[in-house]
């Protein structure tokens, strides 16, 4: 009954968010961000709480990271809700317009989806960037975060609804489901009177369980495999550069890299040079032919049934010598690449043989997977990053928190 009662807030919020002027979502928007920032040192000593919650309970340094909040994060929070502001608002936008035969008007306008829950693990950014989303987007939401961030989404979701009622608007169009109580999850899948989308961020075991149990259209995304290939004619220094940055720039996250597959003609060289460089932070995970030239520059073992699978979030990286550029398309495509995959190449034929094969939702020729982010897309924060083939795919921002609704204008214009 309680979640039932969320909903029909919820709801009847996303009815006043939907005509709210762009001027007052962002004057909502950057008292968010102030207050975050105001509210810094009560926000962090809750943070502080769950990271030594999480420690005594064994949390990997992987799900730490992915928790941890300092100044710096909080400040990049806060920023990042500021981004937002300065973004178009696309509610009430034309995607297209035309003038039939008969004389009337057609078009079809953006409007907000209504309500949104997210359903995600020990990330308390995604509190703040979920709620400004959809407050630009003129959604409701509920939110549940994991038992991990507890503490620190209690103190991020009463700045938020305090901001909401400085700038006027419902204090339920951001809501939290507070009880850990797996059981309201499944409820809340089932609500699909009053929630028009889930969302779950986390591992693959909440999206299945999402997937299969939801009566409300779930959008799966922010997990998979993510490939590098280096191919044959690819400049090796500078692929070095783009494959370390992939892997160690923050392991945890769901676009860093998880598999690189090498070029044969080029694997032993490049694999020196990638044991010598990575030999202290990074442990290999190697099949026959890439362990035999990696074994004595770098902490390498044999490749198991699976770790090809496997989306590492640490600082482990499954290494293959291949053929050639399809032979890596073959692996990727038996091996779940469906989020962020690259290709360090100078060939324009294997380039695009790459893009135009590869099923992912992003897909970089001589560039880093870690792009693959709101923020970096120039989106602003993201909601996710989808990596289904319907609606939504890739980093979701404003847009992809929108449908539309078909508007015709006509003179008294009956139907012949």
């Amino acid at each position: 009954m309680e979640l039932m009662n969320m909903g029909k807030a919820a709801k009847e919020a996303a009815f006043h968010l939907a005509t709210a002027s762009t001027a007052q979502k962002n004057k909502a928007l950057a008292i968010i961000a102030d207050e975050l920032e105001a509210n810094a040192d009560t926000i962090l000593a809750a943070n502080a709480k769950d990271i030594e919650l999480g420690r005594e309970a064994g949390l990997t340094d992987a799900l730490l990271d992915r928790l941890l909040l300092n100044q710096d994060r909080l400040a990049g929070i806060a920023n990042d809700v500021r981004n937002v502001i300065s973004l178009n608002d696309p509610v009430g936008s034309e995607i297209d317009s035309k003038v039939l035969e008969n004389g009337m008007s057609l078009s079809r306008r953006r409007v907000p989806l209504g309500v949104v829950g997210v359903i995600y693990e020990a990330r308390p950014n995604v509190t703040i960037d979920i709620a400004a989303l959809c407050l630009k987007t003129g959604n409701a939401s509920i939110l549940r975060g994991g038992k991990e961030t507890f503490f620190s989404n209690m103190e991020l979701v009463k700045v938020i609804q305090s901001a909401l009622e400085k700038a006027e608007l419902p204090a339920a169009s951001v809501q939290y489901i507070e009880k850990p109580d797996r059981e309201l999850v499944s409820q809340l899948l089932k609500l699909d009177e009053y929630v028009d989308m889930i969302i779950p961020r986390g591992g693959a075991g909440l999206h299945k369980m999402c997937k299969e149990n939801s009566t409300i259209p779930v959008i799966i995304g922010g997990f998979g495999i993510s490939h590098i290939f280096v191919d044959e004619s690819a400049d090796l220094d500078k692929s070095l550069v783009v494959v370390e940055n992939s892997k160690v720039q923050r392991p945890s996250a769901c676009n860093a890299l998880d598999t690189l597959l090498v070029h044969e003609k080029v694997a032993q060289e490049f694999l020196a040079k990638l044991g010598k460089q990575l030999a202290e932070r990074v442990t290999l995970v190697a099949e026959q032919k890439a362990k035999a030239l990696l074994e004595g520059v770098a902490q390498v073992k044999d490749a198991a049934d699976g770790d090809f699978d496997t989306e590492w979030l640490s600082y482990t990286l499954g290494v293959k010598v291949v053929a050639d550029v399809k032979e890596a398309i073959d692996h990727m495509r038996v091996h779940n690449a469906s989020h962020s995959d690259a290709i360090m190449t100078n060939s324009l034929q294997n380039s695009e043989l790459f893009i135009n094969s590869v099923g992912s939702a992003a897909v970089y020729v001589n560039a880093s997977t870690r792009f693959t982010d709101g923020a970096q897309f120039g989106l602003g924060a993201e909601v996710a990053v989808s990596t289904q083939k319907l609606h939504a795919r890739g980093p979701m921002g404003l847009e992809e928190l929108t449908s539309y609704k078909w508007v015709g204008k006509a003179n008294y214009l009956p139907r012949p």
